[in-house]
């Protein structure tokens, strides 16, 4: 759902529109996200503007495959308009709720779309962003890329499908990604599965031609697969993650997070040594409730259908406004500024594993 940089949406039909471009050129629908300003965070009306384009192209046979892209330069999308849930949960409105409802069924159709989608992942790629992407069936990375579920930063789990995806990324790499809301590049996104290709940037003008001129002769997706083949590569060398994929293989299956922050605070190999510092001082400035829940989220979902994760998240959601931290974070980052959330518990010694557990009674596969 969440990013760390966002604005007021609006809900006027033109602005709307404007904020979500449709354009149809070689058998390809191309939608844009256009918030620039606003690192192209979604509101409710663009989830909507959204998913009837996708209908409305998922029943047109002269639509072959679907471009997802953002404007600007610097993000793809950031995540959810989390100002406007903010406001209103405290003005005792629905939107917040039907926010998350339409938001993950604009998500899961987009993992069970009937034609090809390509992704285009240039700039930030943030909670409700990856919501958008991890669906598709090509996952174009840039040397701009910059992937997160930063949920935890602002008191709130990773959800979009996040229970799903994070958790089926190889070893603990994704419940590590989850819990500290890190982010990645190119190199360590193509590691963990979270994107497909990788094309430089100032290359997009090009794939936009060759997409412009693509003649379609076998399947779609094999046609693109095959132009991103002339363009693109699907590994790139030194990612990051390969080398510290031991300590956090080790660290990040542990019971519960204190204990992953103790044991983290106690390596003294030199090289490991900075790392499990600044992992363990991260760790210690996001939200302890968020953290432990996520981690419960993250194991569960290793287990259940990528439906039944959308439902868990749901399930989490409907309490989350009263029982979380994801008001006090949006308070401290978006509204008082003063970057100094009092989360509760404040701290990881005072967390108590069966309030974690209680947030997860009474959901069963069936999503009731």
């Amino acid at each position: 759902m969440t990013a760390q940089v966002s604005s007021k949406g609006t809900s006027s039909m033109d602005a709307t529109q404007n904020e979500v471009l449709a354009e149809v050129r070689n058998h390809i629908g191309h939608l844009t996200l256009n918030r620039p300003a606003g690192l192209n965070a979604i509101t409710l009306d663009m989830v909507r503007h959204l998913h009837r384009q996708l209908d409305a192209w998922a029943n047109d046979p002269q639509i072959h495959a679907v471009v997802l892209r953002g404007a600007g330069e610097k993000a793809f999308c950031a995540g959810g308009d989390i100002r406007s849930l903010y406001d209103s949960f405290k003005n005792g409105d629905t939107l917040h709720e039907d926010f998350f409802v339409e938001e993950y069924a604009l998500d899961l159709a987009i993992h069970h779309y009937r034609k090809p989608v390509l992704a285009l992942m240039d700039g930030f790629v943030l909670g409700g962003g990856m919501g958008l992407v991890q669906g598709a069936d090509l996952r174009v990375v840039t040397e701009k890329s910059r992937l997160a579920m930063p949920e935890v930063a602002i008191g709130y789990f990773p959800d979009v499908g996040g229970s799903y995806f994070l958790p089926r990324v190889p070893g603990e790499l994704g419940i590590y990604l989850g819990v500290s809301g890190m982010q990645i590049r190119a190199a360590d996104a193509l590691y963990c599965g979270l994107a497909d290709w990788y094309l430089d940037s100032e290359k997009l003008v090009i794939l936009d031609d060759r997409l412009d001129q693509l003649a379609w002769r076998d399947t779609p997706l094999k046609d693109l697969q095959g132009l991103l083949a002339q363009l693109a590569v699907q590994q790139l060398p030194d990612a990051p993650l390969s080398k510290l994929r031991p300590a956090i293989d080790h660290f990040f299956a542990l019971p519960d997070v204190p204990s992953i922050v103790e044991q983290l605070r106690e390596v003294t190999v030199a090289d490991s040594h900075e790392w499990a510092t600044a992992t363990a001082d991260l760790l210690e400035s996001r939200s302890p409730l968020a953290m432990g829940v996520t981690l419960e989220m993250l194991r569960r979902g290793r287990h259940l259908s990528l439906e039944d994760c959308f439902a868990l998240e749901l399930h989490l959601d409907r309490q989350w406004f009263e029982r979380g931290d994801l008001i006090e974070g949006v308070r401290a980052l978006l509204i008082d500024k003063d970057k100094s959330p009092r989360w509760n518990p404040p701290t990881l010694q005072a967390l108590d594993a069966g309030h974690v557990a209680s947030f997860f009674t009474g959901f069963d596969r069936s999503g009731n």
